[in-house]
């Protein structure tokens, strides 16, 4: 125990406890089981032979009921079933004489054979009589005294027989009670015991922790009072430096904001040279696609004088259709006339004829009309393609006359884009010359911040390992204090 740690004596205790622990509920556990099966083997056996015991009184009771019956109908049946009822009465004495262990129990079980067979040899010459002579009246009083006699006896000793076995069932439930106590006492006596180890395991391991704890906190007093010392004198130089930290970091913030500022400035005049360049080029851009628009201007204001002229075309095409329905349709209607005149003489059917010919006249003058107004609208066609030929030639020279001041504008616009090129290329070095000094800067004061906060954690962690030192101090004292070794 001696060179053993103190989490090794604190796990070898937990664990001897654990072992007493699992002794006492393992032999708990089976001490309950091995009575709690007793205890109902015992109960079930006793009950199934009370029950067996009760049975036999009422299959006696079912074969007196039915011998009676068999007196007063002469049935065979009747017959049939008292002998069926003593064969099932014999099979419950042959079932309960194999589940009684009591002496007492299997001599009862004797008598009641002994009174059945009695009772049997009474009954046989009575159920002869009855058989050979069908008139209920001929048995009279044959042979009642010594049948009653026999059941009363036959019902007497089940009785007695049914007594002992409720005595058997009472006595096995006593005795399994009492093994019941006996196992709990064990129970008892085990938990006592393990109790009693681990009082004496607790006691051991108390003497060999005190002993322990009281050298180690010696130690840690011896150190804590070194270390407080140390970092008392850590903790005045580090207020020193953090002073000297503190005025070379102001210096070098001051000199970080001037080049800042130049920055700043640089990069506003950089961004006002990419603006103006980006200005530049999408003016440039615009006129590279107005350009283009104008060209599909031109290209589509040449495909509409194509289309019109194709229209026109066309135009005169539908006129001449519109002549020659506007010649079909006078024709119809001097084919019309002529029918009309024909069919005025030729009767009935001549007027019919007149009525259609009359229609096919009306539909010849419509048609007419409809190609005179066909006429007017070609016309009307023809002068809008005309002058719309007219206006988009005119369009056309105008369509042209801008592209060539586009020209003109394109070429200023590159010039500038030229000359603000060369200006952003410069303001990009100026800007990208002030962001290295910045950037030199940023690290110099990030350099002195990281060199400054170092110093004051070095200041903190040195006032912490003081404090931590005087309180380890007092810990130690106060452990032990708390584990009674006596010692200051």
């Amino acid at each position: 125990m001696a060179r053993r740690t103190f989490g090794k004596k604190v796990a070898l205790g937990f664990g001897l406890t654990i072992a007493l622990t699992v002794i006492m509920g393992a032999t708990s556990v089976t001490a309950l089981t091995i009575v709690s099966n007793a205890k109902d083997d015992a109960i079930s056996l006793a009950a199934d032979d009370l029950v067996t015991a009760e049975a036999l009184n009422t299959k006696a009771e079912i074969r007196i009921s039915d011998y009676r019956l068999f007196l007063i109908n002469g049935d065979q049946a009747y017959l049939d079933l008292t002998n069926a009822d003593r064969r099932d009465f014999l099979a419950l004495t042959t079932r309960l004489h194999a589940t009684l262990k009591n002496p007492v129990s299997r001599t009862l079980l004797g008598n009641v054979l002994a009174a059945e067979a009695s009772h049997a040899r009474s009954l046989e010459p009575v159920i002869a009589r009855r058989l050979s002579n069908p008139d209920l009246r001929a048995l009279g009083a044959f042979n009642e005294a010594t049948v009653a006699t026999a059941r009363t006896a036959l019902r007497d000793a089940i009785a007695g027989l049914t007594s002992q076995v409720r005595a058997d069932v009472e006595k096995s439930r006593t005795a399994s009670s009492i093994r019941a106590t006996q196992a709990i006492l064990l129970i008892i006596c085990v938990g006592l015991v393990a109790i009693a180890f681990g009082a004496g395991i607790a006691w051991r391991l108390n003497q060999h922790v005190r002993r322990q704890i009281g050298a180690a906190v010696g130690h840690i007093q011896n150190s804590s009072a070194e270390l407080e010392a140390a970092a008392a004198e850590l903790a005045s130089g580090g207020r020193d430096q953090a002073s000297s930290m503190n005025q070379i970091n102001m210096t070098i913030s001051e000199l970080l904001i001037t080049a800042r500022q130049i920055a700043d400035g640089a990069k506003r005049v950089s961004k006002i040279a990419e603006d103006t360049s980006d200005a530049a080029r999408r003016g440039d851009a615009t006129i590279n696609q107005t350009r283009t628009s104008i060209t599909a201007i031109r290209t589509q204001v040449d495909q509409i004088v194509q289309h019109m002229l194709a229209l026109g075309k066309k135009s005169q095409q539908i006129g001449g259709i519109a002549d020659l329905a506007a010649e079909l349709a006078e024709q119809t209607n001097i084919l019309a006339i002529n029918a009309t005149i024909e069919a005025s003489g030729a009767g009935e059917w001549g007027r019919r004829f007149a009525v259609v010919a009359e229609e096919i006249r009306k539909l010849a003058d419509r048609t007419a009309d409809s190609a005179k107004e066909i006429r007017t609208l070609i016309d009307d066609v023809r002068g809008a393609v005309n002058m719309t030929v007219t206006a988009t030639e005119t369009g056309a020279q105008s369509v042209d006359a801008g592209a060539r001041q586009f020209d003109d504008a394109t070429s200023s616009f590159r010039r500038i884009a030229e000359l603000v090129a060369t200006t952003n290329d410069a303001t990009r070095e100026i800007e990208l010359s002030t962001k290295q000094q910045t950037t030199a800067v940023e690290q110099v004061n990030v350099a002195a911040a990281d060199t400054a906060r170092v110093t004051r954690q070095t200041e903190t962690n040195a006032t912490q390992t003081k404090q931590t030192a005087a309180h380890l101090s007092q810990l130690s004292s106060d452990l032990l204090e708390l584990v009674g070794t006596g010692r200051r």
